[in-house]
């Protein structure tokens, strides 16, 4: 019984860990695309550009 019980616990773990990473990754693709968007941003406006 208490093997199950161990069983199930580490189960939940691994899968709990598993959704965590892809909320990880997912959140850094969007961090990285809106950075990418004020990038355009900055250089269509000329913000980047040295006088």
């Amino acid at each position: 019984m208490k093997r199950s019980i161990a069983l199930l616990l580490l189960a939940l773990f691994t899968a709990g860990s598993m959704s965590a990473c892809n909320t990880v990754r997912g959140a850094g693709q969007d961090v990285q695309k809106v950075g990418e968007k004020m990038e355009d941003s900055a250089e269509n406006t000329g913000g980047t550009s040295r006088p």
